[in-house]
Parts: C-alpha cells; sequence; structure tokens
C-alpha cells in the first residue's frame, strides 16, 4: 500500500487544482464568517465539530459555518480526528488508516501515528478498502488545510453499530487537546419541506444529547453522529447548532434534496 493515499473526489466533489481549491475554501470561510459570527461561543471551548460531506456547491456553505470558528482559536489543537460512515465497505466497529499521509490539491495532510496507535490499542483496526473510495472524509481535508494548516489528522471510518463500543474507545484514545470531527449529512432524497421538518427533529435531538432518539435514516453518518453524541455526553460536553440547511438552499433540487448541519462541540 502507498503510504500517501491519492484523493479520490479532486475535481469532482471539490476542484481539482489547487488555486481554484484553495480559493473556494477561502471564499466560504470568508461568506461564513460574516453569516455565523457567534459572539457568543467561545472558540476555545470547542473540542469538536460536526460537518457534512456532500459535493463543495452544496454542503460547502454549511461546512464553512463550523470551520470558520477555527479562525478564533488561540491555541491549535494536538491533531484532528476525522470520523464518519464507510458508504462503499461493510464494516463493523472502526478503521483508521494506515498511511502516512493524504494528499489533497493543496498539498499532503499527515497522519498522527500516535493517536493511531492508541486507538488500535483501545480496539479500531485497520480496513485499508474503507478508505480507498470514502468520500465522507476526504472531503473534510480542504477546509482543516486551510483552517488548521499544521495540524496533523486521522481519518476513521465507523461501520454499522459501532457507537457503543466506539464511544469508549474514542473517548480511551484521544488527548483532551484533540478535535474530534463528525462527517455527516442527514436526511436524503425527500422534498423540501420534509426535510426540513425531519432535519430540525435531528438537529434538537443532537443538541439535547438524545442518542436513542436518532434513527438511522436522520443521517448517512447516523453511527458516527450517535459515537460523537455518547463522546460529548460523557465528558460533559454540549452540542450547539450553527447551521441547517438542504440542497434546494445551496444549489439544487427541492424536490429531492439532502440535508446538511453543522454543529460545534462545546467544553465546560
Amino acid at each position: 500500500m502507498s503510504a500517501i493515499r491519492s484523493p479520490v473526489v479532486a475535481g469532482s466533489f471539490y476542484p481539482g487544482s489547487a488555486a481554484e481549491l484553495a480559493g473556494a475554501v477561502d471564499y466560504q470561510l470568508g461568506v461564513a464568517a460574516r453569516a455565523v459570527a457567534r459572539p457568543s461561543i467561545d472558540a476555545d471551548r470547542i473540542r469538536g465539530l460536526i460537518v457534512p460531506h456532500a459535493g463543495y456547491q452544496y454542503s460547502g456553505p454549511i461546512a464553512a459555518s463550523a470551520y470558520a470558528l477555527l479562525a478564533r482559536l488561540h491555541h491549535a489543537p494536538s491533531v484532528v480526528v476525522i470520523i464518519g460512515p464507510s458508504h462503499f465497505e461493510p464494516l463493523g466497529g472502526l478503521a483508521v488508516a494506515r498511511h502516512d499521509a493524504w494528499h489533497t490539491p493543496l498539498g499532503d495532510a499527515q497522519l498522527d501515528d500516535d493517536v493511531r496507535d492508541s486507538l488500535l490499542q483501545a480496539g479500531a483496526g485497520h480496513r485499508d478498502a474503507a478508505h480507498r473510495s470514502e468520500h465522507s472524509l476526504e472531503v473534510q481535508l480542504p477546509f482543516l488545510q486551510r483552517s488548521l494548516p499544521d495540524v496533523p489528522v486521522l481519518p476513521v471510518a465507523v461501520g454499522f453499530g459501532s457507537p457503543s463500543a466506539g464511544a469508549e474507545t474514542v473517548v480511551a484514545a484521544l488527548p483532551d487537546d484533540a478535535l474530534l470531527l463528525v462527517s455527516t449529512d442527514l436526511s436524503h432524497y425527500h422534498d423540501a419541506a420534509t426535510a426540513r421538518r425531519q432535519d430540525a427533529r435531528t438537529a434538537s435531538a443532537v443538541e439535547a444529547l438524545e442518542v436513542d432518539a436518532l434513527q438511522p435514516d436522520d443521517a448517512c453518518g447516523f453511527d458516527a453522529l450517535r459515537l460523537a453524541m455518547a463522546w460529548a455526553g460523557a465528558r460533559g460536553y454540549r452540542i450547539v447548532r450553527l447551521d441547517l440547511r438542504n440542497s434546494a438552499d445551496t444549489a439544487g433540487d427541492a424536490g429531492r434534496v439532502v440535508g446538511y448541519g453543522a454543529f460545534a462541540i462545546l467544553g465546560a
């Protein structure tokens, strides 16, 4: 296996050239910073973010609502652990990436060996196939490369039925100064009005840390989202909604939409 993973959705989910990609990300971050001021949020209390993972023309503005907060950090996290669903490879539990780095048009994002070893010791495994074609983790990297350019990452694919065991694994393995990044879209393929109702219920459950209130069709990253909610609850954190829209609000057809939410996980 190559020590560096090549991108699989550059040029489709996001621009394939460095200049275009940097410009697109910076533009969305700038718009979000002006639109979502949220002065009540102390950025240095951010312990995690929940963001969508569709093509940037669809979900990029919503993801930027969360990433824009990172510009306020006085101290960067030691590592960003990205958890998201395995769309194409059946998977149980957690699968960490084995590469040294993941490449995007903006350069190489280095992976954190120490945190990877901690996760493996706590019960996670390797499954190269879970990362080979997966977009949910990759699409977060350009935002991180522009927001936290010198911080290593660790992509982790989350399989079906993982939260009960997975939450303890993550809690035990994450350093106190890590940032947990959850990659998930919300409802899929309803009309816009139906999606807004369902996504509003989901967002309320997320903010209330009501893990058992979520259903598999509420989010494609259902297990990763529930894992993060359980992790937040175990640490006494709270989750705050930053943005909630769907593809009809950004670039899509109102008859068949995908829902997107952005949230911040805040420490005490």
